[in-house]
């Protein structure tokens, strides 16, 4: 099923628990939305947590390579987090991807990864980049999914130990690239 494309300006509420499973309607971010996409990181162990204004700042300066997944009563169930780092004009670099576990089961988290690469301001990414931990399966899964998808190859390298994250406590985060790319445009 594609997920249809909406403007749609109105508020964000987390999602709720629902009986039908429908593909919500993705679309960008707007500043109104960073309330609920800081609650459904929130909701999404083992993401990482960032502070509000991140995802404000997300919202508004990187639109373009962020997604949310809007069910078709209002409430958020789904946001891709991602960028174009300076320095690699042909990589996009998702950061996190948040599923509400109402919406679990649907490919969403693919499904706005792949709306990414309807947007003509991507049309130049021929690398997708992530970290994942060890023992995150499910992220792991899916971006092998997606690169199967894309018949193209993932590999996998060191990145961020876990000594780079001093007293955290957060394990090593392992860098994924998928590429290269063939995407239309």
């Amino acid at each position: 099923m594609k997920p249809a494309m909406t403007t749609d300006d109105s508020s964000i509420a987390i999602a709720a628990n629902t009986d039908a499973k429908v593909m919500p309607a993705l679309r960008r971010p707007q500043l109104d939305d960073a309330k609920a996409i800081h609650g459904l990181i929130r909701a999404c162990p083992p993401l990482d947590v960032n502070s509000l204004y991140v995802y404000l700042l997300l919202a508004h300066h990187h639109p373009d390579t962020c997604v949310v997944a809007q069910a078709p009563g209002g409430e958020l169930q789904g946001f891709v987090s991602a960028y174009v780092p300076p320095a690699t004009p042909d990589v996009l670099f998702v950061w996190q991807v948040a599923v509400h576990e109402s919406a679990r089961g649907l490919g969403l988290g693919g499904a706005m990864l792949r709306s990414l690469f309807e947007r003509p301001s991507l049309s130049g990414v021929r690398f997708i980049e992530t970290t994942v931990g060890p023992d995150n399966a499910a992220s792991r899964g899916m971006f092998s999914s997606l690169a199967r998808r894309l018949k193209t190859q993932i590999n996998e390298s060191a990145l961020f130990e876990t000594h780079h994250f001093g007293e955290q406590a957060h394990e090593e985060e392992r860098l994924l690239r998928l590429g290269p790319l063939a995407l239309p445009g």
